[in-house]
């Protein structure tokens, strides 16, 4: 089934349109919710509430945008509804993962570069599950704005909205969360030289 036919199977409620649906994004929403929850029960909780509201809402799908679009945001929608949901817990601090600097504005320590581009680094499998773990350490504003923004691609404005901030705290947000992700990331690729 092609794209204007699956829009506009779901729009119609067609039953084979909304399998359609449902065989060909499950497993990709099923990971984002993932990453965004942590574990998998959970996960495949807000894919089912994804569909389930996909499916209420059929009618209000414009078709501005993809199928596969409108239900990703849906589906992180969920995930971001069952976080909140969660027990609320005091945010850990992050500021000592960033960097320190002297009074003359250099670092306090010395980066190595990393030997190997960066792209080839992430390709590695093990290296790759490196990174998602270390991710997950960060505090959840912080490990959230990295993940709508640098993993699911999503733009700053839309990323801010769907976690009920302004582009610009996202951004602060972002740009500390990277900085706390280098010094994680540090001893495992070079680490830091005094």
């Amino acid at each position: 089934m092609d794209e204007a036919e699956l829009a506009v199977g779901i729009r119609a409620g067609d039953e084979r349109a909304y399998e359609a649906l449902v065989r060909s994004e499950a497993g990709r929403l099923f990971a984002v919710t993932r990453r965004i929850l942590g574990n998998d029960e959970d996960a495949r909780d807000a894919v089912q509430e994804a569909f389930i509201s996909a499916f209420k809402a059929r009618g209000q799908f414009g078709g501005g945008s993809k199928v596969s679009t409108w239900i990703h945001r849906i589906a992180v929608n969920a995930a971001l509804s069952k976080l909140r949901s969660r027990r609320r817990h005091p945010e850990e601090n992050i500021d000592d993962l960033l960097p320190r600097f002297l009074p003359n504005g250099h670092h306090t320590e010395r980066f190595t570069s990393w030997t190997e581009p960066a792209d080839q680094i992430v390709a590695r499998k093990e290296t790759a599950e490196l990174v998602r773990r270390t991710i997950d350490q960060l505090p959840e504003s912080f490990r959230m704005a990295v993940l709508l923004r640098d993993i699911e691609g999503m733009s700053t404005d839309e990323a801010a909205q769907m976690l009920g901030t302004t582009a610009n705290a996202l951004k602060l947000r972002l740009h500390r969360a990277r900085l706390a992700l280098r010094t994680l990331l540090a001893p495992h690729f070079g680490g830091t030289t005094a």
